[in-house]
């Protein structure tokens, strides 16, 4: 029985627990436009979001400020009503700011209208040839480095408003003028500059009750809210947004230009607005599937999401409005907000556009140094440091830095054609390049290694290679790649036949030596009885049970026959020398984790404790349990172990419980257990301690803030045990706290410092990063 239930199923929850009801799966939903209260509440969250965040992106590109309300209205009714993502939320997006400063730049405001129009309506097209997958088919490296290029040139340009001067037209000039416009910088632009980006950055920490109340006013709109009136008391003259009548607003013209670069516009706009949105929904989508109590996962329908985001544009385009996009930092906001449907979505935008036609006067208080503070952090935030170590672990930084650099220097599509050429140039490089070597060694064998996929170029030199060991001699051959193409299998093949037949000896391994066997046979392929996360490819295969028990019979079975011949040896070795273990590992019962899958151990390797919610008592505690004193006792004193790692894991159902908990719950055994974990729940809500990250970022709910806060605790708990205490005195024993996130299956371990608990991902080895 697993401890830690998967998030469908909640047995310690009362189902009236949940807070929002199951949203429907899109476009299978009911016909009736229903609006739940929370949806409600939601869609004024983001709607005090997106504010701010729009006039600012206005701001950056120098667009009619009137335009920027005009798409977030429009972006959060026509895709809210339209797209595949229910909660993810459209409107004016840094990732078109660059794009659409160029098209101002070059057509002016009307013809950057029509543009938009006319991508919007390709965008419609690809949404009906099924083509947004294909979109995402384009190499991670290129699409982090489109967005981190276009995050540092928005940087630069803001940062020349932030000093009281005005942006030039390309991030090179923007680089250029600086020193210039640091010498003459203004005291009072940088200084609100200045105010609201610390507002920014420390408003989500603010502790306490108190602090969690005002934290629920989004860190956007309070920095703005906060610099503007700072700015009406200190610097009555400084720069503000300027609204202009509606009767002003203008509409698109006909483009006009050179008919290439007007083709090169519309194509710019339409891959930047479809990579930014489908990526944004697939996020957000899988942030509404892992949010506890929320709505059942669904899959994202990213062809209808393409669709209404091109209707999107093209109705924004033909008001008068900016380029809209589904935006990730709008949509994880109406996620964490307990949005439960597209309902949230198009509220939001219909208060964006009351907003606009009753807030005039209220918004022309804004200084423009805090807009475009605001904005100038949103774009250092999208050079994601997290991005970078990924694609420097599968050997891509060659390629995202060229894209990052041809954005900056050349413009959006240009930068991508260069990324795109760069990463073929790569991966052409990596299939050809392949190194051949062969050693001798003392005991007159031969290690023949080939580090790199091997092709039929390779052939000639694989040839070459094998043909310098002699006749009788023994040969090991190291496969050091993960690629062998036929014509390379055979010459392989064919040399080891050969070379057998006449007295020699031929071993083939991977690089860390072990035996590459043979393909099963089908027999042995089909599936085991204990394995049922693999019998959903085989259900027609599986026979239909007879009696109670046949799959501990079949599987016992199945070990006697396939697995038992290939451990026998070393079980009979640990049997005679009994167990010696250099590792305490110390994890929930769920039935997701494998502990000898995740840490790559087999028998002997790790002494073993699980129990619910990876809980360690501490000594003397009420309601206290010996059985993991006991286990702890006699591996630091009898098995002498030099290590104790501690695991939790996501959406462990313990970790859930404790945050459901109430004081009036019966005290079942399983509750009296949970008591051990209260530490825990205290150590989160407290003020000394800070939140743990992970991989550079804040948990994603309070569970996963739960699961990692855990870890830390229980890392505590262990230290106050006498045994442990006394080896970690001595320089013996070391302690480990880990995280498993189930469904991304990525590791992390605990590094800490002296300011907060941060895990880290494991990396994979070199060759598994060529593999990836």
């Amino acid at each position: 029985m697993s401890a830690c239930v998967p998030t469908r199923t909640q047995p310690l929850t009362h189902p009236d627990s949940h807070p929002h009801p199951p949203a429907p799966p899109p476009g299978r939903g009911s016909r009736r436009f229903r609006i739940a209260g929370a949806d409600l509440a939601a869609s004024i969250t983001v709607f005090l979001l997106a504010v701010p965040m729009s006039l600012g992106l206005a701001v950056a590109i120098d667009a009619p400020l009137g335009a920027s309300l005009v798409a977030a209205g429009v972006g959060g009714i026509v895709a809210g009503l339209l797209g595949g993502t229910p909660l993810l939320v459209s409107g004016p997006s840094a990732g078109l700011t660059v794009v659409s400063a160029e098209l101002i730049q070059s057509y002016g405001w009307r013809t950057t209208c029509a543009i938009t129009v006319l991508a919007g309506l390709l965008q419609i097209a690809l949404g009906s040839l099924k083509a947004a997958r294909s979109a995402l088919a384009m190499s991670p490296a290129i699409v982090h480095g489109t967005l981190a290029g276009i995050g540092a040139a928005i940087a630069l340009a803001q940062l020349h408003i932030v000093l009281g001067g005005s942006p030039q037209s390309s991030a090179v000039d923007n680089a250029r003028a600086l020193p210039d416009q640091l010498a003459r910088v203004g005291p009072a632009a940088p200084l609100i500059g200045a105010l609201t980006i610390a507002v920014l950055l420390t408003w989500p920490r603010l502790p306490g009750r108190t602090g969690k109340v005002l934290r629920r006013v989004p860190a956007a709109l309070a920095c703005v809210v906060i610099a503007t009136g700072v700015a009406a008391v200190a610097a009555p003259d400084i720069a503000r947004v300027d609204l202009p009548s509606w009767d002003a607003h203008v509409l698109p013209e006909l483009p006009h230009g050179p008919a290439g670069g007007l083709v090169a516009a519309v194509l710019t706009v339409t891959l930047v607005a479809s990579l930014e949105s489908l990526l944004s929904a697939v996020a957000v989508d899988k942030l509404a599937a892992e949010r506890p109590g929320g709505a059942p996962p669904h899959r994202a329908d990213l062809d209808r999401e393409l669709r209404g985001q091109g209707v999107a544009n093209a109705v924004s385009g033909l008001l008068g409005g900016m380029p809209v996009s589904g935006g990730a930092v709008r949509g994880s906001a109406n996620v964490r907000a307990g949005a439960t449907g597209r309902a949230s979505t198009v509220l939001h935008g219909v208060w964006v556009l009351l907003a606009a036609g009753l807030l005039v006067t209220l918004l022309e208080w804004i200084p423009l140094a805090a807009l475009a503070a605001l904005v100038m952090m949103v774009g250092i935030q999208m050079v994601s440091y997290a991005h970078i170590r990924k694609v420097h672990r599968h050997r891509e930084f060659l390629v995202y830095v060229a894209t990052v650099g041809g954005v900056l220097l050349f413009g959006v599509l240009q930068g991508v054609i260069i990324g795109i050429a760069v990463a073929v140039a790569v991966a052409l490089r990596r299939v050809a390049r392949t190194r051949i070597t062969v050693h001798h060694q003392d005991d007159a064998s031969y290690l023949v290694r080939a580090r790199g996929q091997l092709t039929f170029l390779a052939v000639p030199r694989l040839t070459r290679a094998l043909g310098q060991v002699p006749q009788g001699a023994s040969a090991v051959v190291e496969l050091d790649g993960s690629f062998m193409d036929h014509a390379a299998y055979e010459a392989l093949q064919g040399w080891q036949a050969t070379h057998t037949a006449r007295g020699g000896e031929v071993r083939i391994t991977g690089r860390s030596g072990g035996r590459v066997s043979e393909p099963a046979s089908g027999a042995q392929s089909c599936c085991r009885p204990w394995t049922p996360w693999r019998n959903h490819h085989c259900h027609d295969k599986a026979p239909a049970p007879r009696r109670h028990g046949h799959q501990l019979a079949s599987g016992l079975s199945s070990f006697q026959r396939n697995t038992a011949p290939l451990v026998r040896d070393e079980l009979a070795r640990l049997a005679r020398e009994g167990q010696q273990p250099s590792q305490l590992f110390l994890t929930c019962a769920d039935s997701r984790l494998v502990t000898s899958m995740i840490t790559s151990s087999g028998p002997g390797d790790l002494f073993t404790v699980r129990n619910v919610g990876n809980l360690v008592p501490p000594p003397g505690a009420e309601c206290g349990d010996d059985s993991v004193a006991a286990a702890i006792e006699y591996a630091v004193e009898v098995l002498r172990v030099e290590s104790i790692t501690v695991c939790g894991h996501s959406g462990c159902g313990a970790m859930q419980a404790l945050l459901a908990a109430g004081p009036d719950a019966p005290q079942t055994p399983l509750r009296r257990w949970l008591r051990h974990g209260m530490p825990s729940l205290e150590r989160m809500a407290s003020r000394k301690h800070a939140w743990a990250r992970i991989a550079g970022r804040l948990p994603a709910d309070a569970v996963e803030q739960l699961c990692l806060t855990n870890v830390v605790q229980q890392l505590d708990h262990l230290r106050r045990h006498e045994s442990v205490a006394r080896r970690l005195a001595e320089g013996t024993l070391t302690l480990h706290g880990m995280y498993f996130h189930v469904g991304e299956a990525q590791a992390y371990l605990l590094a800490s410092d002296d300011c907060e608990e941060v895990f880290e991902g494991v990396a994979p080895t070199p060759l598994e990063a060529a593999l990836g």
